[in-house]
């Protein structure tokens, strides 16, 4: 059973709050845009989060943990017009950009939530109601004194697989291959998700072509590290 209170006592979470300048451009996004598009997870109110009205429509929700600066995200929500397309992320300039990318596209289908992304699907996303969760590249906290910091974990995973609908999907993507293999273990060892592509080897997912290429894949190839990708999906 779920501890309703248990996210917002955590004493460790997976990002750093970091800082940043925003610049002239992010700025205007979050004067002109945020209005429209963006929420504060800390400021929603309780209970759960109606997309239908905030989106002005019915549509499967895909939510996005991590949006970074926002250029694949934008490019793909803008590919999957037929999605309600939500992005969690907690830094502040990256939002910002993300909402200018979104604009150059003419995207309509994205929206933004500014917090912790383990408090909104505990808090505020009904259970098994969402399309898929995607998570690429989050930090990967690559010092073994910091592994506890990595956000896929057997509670995450419970989250995660409780908000997906029958058939959703838990795409996750890493470069750094004990990450990976952590990932791949926590995954398929929660009961409700079947990895889609156990069968082949090592269970990892093919890299779908309609995911861009990252800066981090792109600073991974020059550094050695190999990408990972792995799709699980709510029994």
């Amino acid at each position: 059973m779920e501890n309703e209170d248990q996210p917002r006592l955590r004493s460790v979470v997976s990002y750093v709050k970091r800082g940043g300048r925003m610049t002239v451009g992010q700025q205007r996004a979050w004067d002109e845009l945020w209005p429209e598009v963006g929420r504060t997870v800390g400021e929603l109110p309780a209970g759960k989060l109606d997309f239908t009205e905030w989106f002005g429509r019915e549509a499967p929700v895909l939510i996005e943990i991590g949006s970074g600066m926002g250029e694949t995200t934008s490019q793909l929500a803008a590919a999957a017009p037929e999605l309600n397309y939500v992005a969690v992320e907690v830094y502040d300039p990256g939002l910002g950009q993300l909402m200018l990318r979104a604009e150059k596209l003419g995207v309509e289908n994205l929206r933004l939530l500014h917090g912790d992304a383990v408090i909104l699907l505990t808090e505020h996303v009904e259970p098994d109601s969402l399309h898929g969760v995607r998570l690429f590249f989050p930090d990967p906290w690559p010092k073994k004194k910091h592994h506890k910091r990595r956000i896929v974990s057997p509670s995450f995973a419970a989250l995660v697989a409780s908000r997906l609908a029958p058939g959703g999907t838990f795409h996750l993507a890493t470069d750094w291959e004990n990450y990976a293999e952590q990932m791949l273990e926590v995954c398929s060892a929660e009961p409700a998700l079947k990895n889609r592509y156990s069968d082949e080897p090592g269970g990892w997912a093919p890299r779908p072509e309609w995911r861009p290429v990252t800066k981090f894949e792109q600073r991974a190839d020059v550094e050695g590290r190999v990408s990972h990708d792995l799709i699980f999906e709510k029994r």
